[in-house]
């Protein structure tokens, strides 16, 4: 290519250039305006130059802070599925809320539930353009940068210029970190939040989630914790109070800070009739009412029901975890709805009835002791709130001793009230947490707390729901439930399983079984070990229903000894009782179990050998209503047709598991029946229902038992130290454990029905002598509870024969050779100096009970 000048151009100039090429020619006109210009003064100038790089580098610096500022925002549609933390809620039998697992107040409302007036309130006090503005208000924004300078290095923190949009992005997704930078991450997230919400969905996250003290988090709590009602009922003056929280809720909530809420309030008053949201007559109403707050308190849960939702808050903590980082249906923060089986008539009366037993027992006994102490009482009413120590019994109040002279001195309480106290024991001293209660004007007194505790269950053997649970005299006073976690032998309550081995091994009630010495040899070194009745005594042959309403131990051992050890061991694991070595002192309840596992064992024996497993909560359902977990899964597919198909109605198959013979339950029962009627728990007969029972003393005694029911409900409750030591040699289960079922019964007596006992297929009613077990002719059996003549229950086929003459003899020969053989026995210890015989090791060395 070679350079040609143009026609009229001008040849090597800078304004255009001919090039040609194989097809042709073409020209280059480059124009020398403005880009020139530019170009010209960038070459020229050196000033220029480091402008522009400095701008260039500005701009680098400012894309790569963007970058940095905003690669770790949290998505502001995650917000489109956010779930708040939320308390789960309990429920009673009945679907009334009975508890809520909190440890914040939240309540969460839809944003048609909000009332405008309170809205508006918090739109006069917190962002008057909410409605109109992107997500920022600019306007606001200038004058925070302009408070924020003014502040700087004062220590002081800076107001204003956040939106709520902006304070939803810092209450919800990013934290309240004070610094420029979450300032700017706050504004672009509600940049973005306003492009993915409506201002309806914002404002409903806003008014759930804002914290307003008393640990109160959006205004529902904070309306429930301020003034005792809910949103809609709010008068426009306590509306207003809620809008100033945000700024500063611990103050404004405090007394000593009423003159500044009441003008802070008069502000948001002022601020709404400017923007046109009340009429001045409103306002000037509203500002001539005072704050109007309640004292702040707990919420009013029923106390009666602590031991029991404690124990269903295990489980649920055990299932679920406690708090948001265990899973989304965390017990704290999941906002599940559990409904249980607690039925609130029931635990009443069980909680009523336990502590009239433990005030019985503990009567005339002294002074306990005290709850707790209190070393250093500078700040003892910090110290009290701290110790968490409460009552709910009559008008009785925790507090601690602050001053004591003799019998008289000070009581201080955790609410800071200090009353003149009188009826000090010796024992007590300074610092002493008491318990006292009013006695006249400003005087208290010193009242006792039994230091004998127990646990009582009430169950429905049907079903296995647990219908009432105390673990105490008082939860407030411990959490510790007996009724569940107490591990205590049951003494002669387990008797009813040894004898339902024996009769699964071919006895029957009316079997004849020796009441005499019963002895083991166990070796060289360790000689022969013997078992005695409780209270000594025995001697003679009697039926096996005589030696179980009496709670002989030498038959029992016997019974068990012939059925085999192994085979009784194995039905106390059937019924879930517990795990125990083949050992014949755990025939006598030696081994440990809880109040909860013995009555559910009871509850089979009522329900003809089913159990069911013994359940607090009925199904839990998430923050959305769908059931996730429930005690009955049984299922039916067909039970939701829409048309009936002409086909039989559904039968939903059980699901309990028959841990024994339907027969012998229902003959262990019948014998147990007579344990009411004339045996160890005859106090309960004249409540004139068909019950059937069994008490227990154990070895010491350390504790007394009692168990029993009907088929409608089974209950069981024991006393005794939660450090077992004797109860004293006149406590025994007829006479403190029984009291307090009858109570019970008594209290809820018209739910208790009057039909007797059904018995299951199989069965035969026989007429015998009670005192031969023989079977008697011609003879009705009578009303008396001593009659000669009863009803007993046989299994097909095993009815004793008909008594006679000789049989007489024979009863009246084998209780003289027992006699024969007891003494011997005495004889020979005396001769071995008492070595051989022992009457208080072999049951006692494996914990024994008698």
């Amino acid at each position: 290519m070679t350079d040609a000048p143009h026609n009229g151009g001008r040849n090597g100039s800078d304004d255009a250039g001919e090039f040609e090429g194989r097809d042709g020619s073409f020209r280059i006109r480059r124009d020398a305006g403005m880009l020139g210009a530019v170009l010209a003064a960038w070459r020229s100038r050196r000033w220029l130059r480091r402008l522009g790089y400095l701008a260039l580098a500005g701009l680098v610096a400012f894309t790569g802070f963007w970058i940095v500022l905003t690669k770790d925002l949290p998505d502001a549609s995650s917000l489109l599925k956010y779930q708040p933390p939320l308390p789960t809620i309990v429920r009673d039998g009945d679907g009334a809320i009975v508890y809520s697992y909190a440890r914040e107040r939240r309540v969460q409302l839809r944003f048609v539930d909000f009332p405008r007036p309170l809205i508006n309130a918090y739109l006069a006090a917190e962002d008057k353009t909410f409605w109109t503005h992107g997500g920022v208000d600019f306007t606001g924004l200038a004058g925070a940068v302009v408070d924020y300078v003014s502040k700087l290095g004062g220590g002081g923190r800076a107001k204003g210029g956040s939106t709520i949009t902006q304070q939803v992005a810092k209450n919800i997704l990013i934290g309240d970190e004070y610094s420029v930078t979450r300032k700017l991450k706050e504004m672009v997230l509600a940049r973005r939040i306003e492009g993915v919400l409506t201002k309806q969905q914002i404002l409903e996250l806003y008014l759930n989630e804002i914290p307003l003290g008393r640990q109160s988090f959006g205004v529902q709590a904070a309306s429930r914790a301020y003034f005792g009602k809910d949103v809609g009922d709010l008068a426009l003056y306590q509306a207003a109070f809620l809008a100033i929280l945000p700024k500063a809720p611990e103050k404004y909530s405090r007394a000593k800070y009423e003159p500044e809420a009441i003008a802070r309030r008069n502000y948001v008053l002022d601020q709404m009739v400017k923007n046109g949201w009340a009429t001045p007559a409103e306002a000037a109403d509203a500002k001539a009412q005072p704050l109007g707050l309640i004292p702040r308190q707990s919420e009013n849960w029923n106390p009666a029901v602590s031991y029991y939702v404690e124990e269903v808050r295990r489980q649920l903590i055990d299932r679920y975890g406690e708090t948001a980082d265990k899973g989304p249906n965390s017990v704290y923060a999941g906002g599940l709805w559990v409904r249980t089986s607690l039925d609130m008539p029931m635990q009443d009366a069980v909680r009523d009835a336990l502590r009239a037993g433990l005030l019985r027992y503990a009567s005339g006994k002294g002074w306990s002791g005290a709850i707790a102490h209190i070393d250093d009482m500078t700040n003892w009413q910090t110290q009290l709130i701290v110790a968490s120590k409460t009552i709910d019994y009559k008008d009785w109040r925790v507090g601690v001793i602050l001053s004591a002279g003799g019998s008289t001195g000070q009581l201080g309480f955790a609410d800071g009230k200090t009353v003149a106290l009188t009826g000090i024991p010796d024992r007590a001293r300074v610092g002493d947490l008491i318990v006292a209660a009013p006695v006249s004007g400003d005087t208290w007194s010193v009242r006792t707390i039994p230091e004998v505790a127990g646990g009582m269950v009430m169950e429905q053997p049907a079903t296995g729901r647990v219908l009432a649970m105390q673990g105490g005299f008082d939860a407030g006073l411990g959490s510790f439930n007996r009724a569940t976690q107490a591990m205590r032998q049951p003494g002669s309550t387990i008797k009813p399983f040894v004898y339902a081995t024996g009769l699964d091994n071919g006895m029957t009630p009316a079997s004849q079984v020796l009441d005499g010495t019963f002895c083991v040899y166990q070796g060289a070194n360790l000689g022969q070990k013997c078992f005695r009745n409780f209270g000594g005594g025995g001697g003679g042959v009697h039926t096996m229903r005589w030696g179980l309403e009496q709670s002989r131990n030498l038959m029992t051992v016997r019974i068990a000894n012939e059925a085999g050890m192994p085979k009784v061991v194995r039905t106390f694991r059937n019924v879930g009782i517990g795990e125990y070595q083949a050992y014949l002192s755990f025939a006598l309840g030696a081994g440990e179990t809880t109040v909860q596992r013995m009555v559910n064992a009871y509850a089979s024996l009522a329900n003809n050998g089913v159990q069911y497993p013994a359940s607090l909560i009925d199904y839990v359902q998430d923050r959305n209503g769908k059931v996730i977990w429930k005690s009955d899964n049984r299922k039916c597919d067909v039970c939701n047709m829409a048309e009936w198909d002409g086909k039989p109605m559904p039968r939903i198959q059980r699901v309990g598991k028959q841990v024994l013979n339907p027969e012998t339950a229902y003959q262990v029962v019948h014998m147990l029946e007579g344990v009411v009627t004339r045996g160890t728990a005859v106090r309960l007969r004249d409540l004139n229902l068909p019950l059937f029972g069994k008490t227990g003393t154990t070895s010491g005694p350390t504790d007394v038992w009692f168990m029993g029911g009907n088929q409608d409900y089974v209950g069981g409750v024991y006393l005794g130290y939660d450090t077992p030591r004797s109860l004293g040699g006149y406590a025994q289960g007829g006479t403190f454990a029984a009291p307090i079922f009858k109570d019970v019964v008594q209290a809820t007596l018209p739910r208790w029905s009057h039909q007797p006992l059904i018995a299951p297929r199989g069965i035969r009613m026989v007429r015998i002598d009670r005192v031969t077990g023989k079977q008697v002719t011609g003879v009705e059996p009578g009303n008396d509870p001593k009659a000669a003549v009863i009803w007993e229950a046989f299994k097909a086929d095993t009815e004793p024969r008909q008594y006679t003459v000789v049989d007489e003899f024979t009863r009246r020969r084998d209780a003289l050779v027992a006699e024969i053989r007891d003494a011997q026995a005495a004889r020979d210890s005396a001769a071995n100096g008492g070595s051989d015989v022992e009457t208080e090791n072999f049951a006692e060395e494996q914990g024994g009970v008698y």
